[in-house]
């Protein structure tokens, strides 16, 4: 078992040095899709939502996925290769204050206009009564991720390890927005 496993990562990373974009995007769109099967299991329904794992499995494919590839490019010619703590914390500083915030409200917004169907005035109330919520609790979860990544992680594997966090979260996301569509309904 161990073989395959190796071959299917050497195979991965080899994906990922010749096609990084789309190797990153498919694989951030295949996280998020599993995380959607996850919260709608978790959430109980008894027949999966094909249309939503779809529409989350977009979201990772053509925005997180291409969003930051192209962030972590842009923090390694920000930090110009500078390694040690004081770097890391200064990124992880600057993703919390700008990547994190706008993520967040993106996501609200893609859920509740795109899977939700909402109108556009119930998504900005939800979003303003919910947001600081959510972006408390990131605050909370995604520096220490960030920390490990920026530290520990690799430059070509970091939207890798992020996507995997982000599919964890958008667990607590999907579950947070259903809950709050569920009190409304």
């Amino acid at each position: 078992m161990s073989e395959v496993v190796k071959d299917a990562w050497s195979a991965y990373l080899k994906q990922l040095q010749l096609h990084p974009l789309r190797t990153k995007a498919i694989t951030s769109g295949v996280l998020a899709g599993s995380s959607d099967v996850i919260a709608q299991k978790i959430a109980g329904n008894k027949k999966l939502q094909l249309r939503r794992i779809f529409l989350i499995m977009l979201y990772g494919f053509g925005y997180a996925a291409p969003l930051g590839h192209f962030f972590h490019k842009l923090m390694e010619i920000i930090f110009k290769g500078k390694k040690g703590k004081e770097t890391t914390a200064k990124k992880v500083l600057l993703e919390q204050l700008t990547i994190s915030p706008w993520n967040n409200m993106v996501f609200m917004a893609y859920y509740g206009l795109v899977l939700d169907r909402r109108p556009f005035s119930q998504v900005k109330s939800k979003i303003k009564k919910d947001y600081s919520t959510v972006q408390l609790t990131a605050w909370k979860f995604w520096p220490i991720v960030s920390w490990i990544n920026y530290q520990y992680v690799p430059l070509q594997l970091r939207v890798l390890f992020s996507s995997f966090f982000a599919a964890c979260w958008a667990v607590f996301l999907n579950l947070k927005a259903r809950s709050i569509a569920a009190k409304k309904d």
